[in-house]
C-alpha cells in the first residue's frame, strides 16, 4: 500500500475515533438535565458512563478475533454503524434503565474498533514510527471528547439534551458507509518458525504463551489500567466539578472541562514522537517514557485537588491534560511490539479488557459512590494513587521489553 492510502486510511480512522469518543462521552454534559428529568443519583449518572465500558470489557476478545481473522475495514465500519444508532437511540429514551441499555449497545458497537484501527495502522506504517502514528491517532480520542462534552452541554442548555444525541449520532454513520470500502490488508496467517527453519502453523498454546509468558505485557497492561482510571475519571466529573465548586452554568462548565481534555491533542501526538526519538538511544524507552509521564500527573493531581482552587487549579489541570495521555501511544506500541503480526488486534483487546475491567468502567461509578458520600471534590483526591502505581509497574516492565521483543 502507498503513502498516499495509508494516510487517507489513517485519517479515515482518526475521524472515526473522533465520534466514538464524542458518541461515548457527550452524557456527561447531560447529567443535570438527566438528573432534573429522571431523578438520577450522581452513582447512576456514573453507570452510564460504565455501561459503555463494560461491554467494551465484554465485546472487546471475540470483536477482535474476527478482526484479525476476517477483515479489519469491514468490521470496523459495521462497528462504527452500531455504535452510532445506539447513540441515536438514546434520544428516545424515557427511563433510566432505557438509557443504560441504549448506551451499553454503544459499547458492543465500539468493543473492536480500537484494536481494529490499531492493528490497520500497525500494518501501514513502519514499526520505528508505530507510537508516534498512534499519538497522532490517539489526539482523535480527547478531542472527539471535547467535542462531545461541549457540543453537548451546549446544545442540551439551548436545544434541550435529547438533541445532543441526534447531533452526535449521524456523523459516525456516514463514515461507516464510506469505511466499508477502503482496502484492506491481507489477513496474517498465524505462523511460527522451528529451529530448523520451517515455518508451521501456531497452536493455542503458542498462541497463548505469547500474552501469559510475557512480563512486558502484564506491566504494561496492569499499568495502562491504572492510567485510565484517571482520565475517564476527569472526562466524566470536572464538568459537574466546576458546576458545583466554581458555580458555573453547566454549558460554561463543559466547555471549561472541555479546554482542558482537549489539551491532550498535543499530549498525545508529543508522547508517541518523544517516546519513539529516545527509543533511537535506548531501547526500552516506550516503557521508560510513559513511566517517567505516569509520575508527573501524579505529581500535578495532587498538588490541583489537594492545595489549589480557581484560577490557580485551572492552569494546573491545563498541564495535565497534556501530561495524562502523554503515555498512551508508547503504551499502545508495546501491546503490538511484543507479539505475533497476526495477533495484534488480540494483544490490544486483552490491554481493553484489562484497562476496563480494573480501570475505566469503574472509574466514573466509584467517583460517583465518593462523591454523594464524601463530596465530588473529596473523591478526585484519590487519582494520585492510580497515577503513581501506574509509573512503578511501566518501570518494572522496562526491564523485560528486550527480551520479550526479540522472542517473538
Amino acid at each position: 500500500m502507498n503513502k498516499k492510502q495509508s494516510w487517507t486510511i489513517f485519517w479515515l480512522l482518526f475521524l472515526l475515533y473522533m465520534f466514538d469518543y464524542m458518541d461515548r462521552m457527550v452524557i456527561v454534559s447531560l447529567f443535570p438535565f438527566l438528573k432534573q428529568d429522571m431523578g438520577m443519583t450522581d452513582a447512576q449518572c456514573g453507570l452510564l458512563v460504565s455501561a459503555v465500558y463494560w461491554s467494551i470489557l465484554i465485546f472487546s476478545f471475540p470483536a477482535s478475533i474476527l478482526v484479525d481473522r476476517w477483515s479489519r475495514t469491514k468490521s470496523i465500519s459495521i462497528m462504527a454503524a452500531l455504535w452510532s444508532i445506539a447513540t441515536l437511540a438514546c434520544a428516545f429514551t424515557k427511563t433510566f434503565p432505557q438509557l443504560f441499555i441504549a448506551r451499553t449497545a454503544i459499547g458492543i458497537g465500539e468493543a473492536g474498533y480500537a484494536p481494529g484501527g490499531t492493528a490497520m495502522l500497525s500494518a501501514n506504517f513502519p514499526k520505528e514510527k508505530r507510537a508516534r502514528i498512534l499519538g497522532l491517532w490517539n489526539a482523535s480520542i480527547p478531542l472527539g471528547s471535547a467535542l462531545g462534552i461541549g457540543i453537548g452541554g451546549f446544545v442540551a442548555h439551548h436545544y434541550g439534551w435529547r438533541h445532543a444525541f441526534g447531533l452526535v449520532a449521524f456523523p459516525g454513520l456516514i463514515l461507516a458507509i464510506v469505511f466499508y470500502f477502503v482496502k484492506d490488508y491481507k489477513t496474517i496467517q498465524l505462523t511460527k518458525k522451528e529451529e530448523t527453519g520451517k515455518e508451521t502453523k501456531m497452536q493455542f498454546i503458542d498462541m497463548a504463551k505469547q500474552f501469559t509468558h510475557n512480563k512486558t505485557l502484564l506491566c504494561n497492561n496492569l499499568a495502562f489500567a491504572l492510567k485510565v482510571f484517571i482520565t475517564p475519571s476527569l472526562l466524566t466529573w470536572l464538568p459537574s466539578y466546576f458546576h458545583r465548586f466554581d458555580n458555573l452554568a453547566m454549558d460554561k462548565a463543559s466547555m471549561k472541562a472541555s479546554s482542558i481534555m482537549v489539551l491532550a491533542i498535543i499530549g498525545a501526538p508529543l508522547g508517541g514522537f518523544l517516546a519513539d526519538v529516545w527509543m533511537k538511544k535506548r531501547e526500552n524507552a516506550r516503557l521508560l517514557f510513559p513511566a517517567i509521564t505516569s509520575i508527573l500527573t501524579g505529581i500535578l493531581l495532587f498538588i490541583a485537588f489537594t492545595f489549589l482552587q480557581g484560577n490557580i487549579q485551572y492552569c494546573v489541570l491545563l498541564l495535565i491534560g497534556i501530561t495524562a495521555v502523554a503515555f498512551v501511544p508508547a503504551s499502545v506500541a508495546v501491546t503490538q511490539d511484543v507479539v505475533h503480526p497476526g495477533l495484534h488486534a488480540v494483544s490490544l483487546s486483552l490491554c481493553i479488557i484489562i484497562q476496563h475491567l480494573f480501570g475505566s468502567s469503574l472509574a466514573p461509578i466509584v467517583i460517583g459512590k465518593l462523591s454523594d458520600t464524601y463530596g465530588l471534590d473529596k473523591a478526585l483526591t484519590i487519582l494520585p494513587v492510580f497515577a503513581f502505581l501506574a509509573g512503578i509497574l511501566l518501570f518494572i516492565g522496562s526491564f523485560y521489553y528486550k527480551k520479550d521483543t526479540v522472542s517473538i
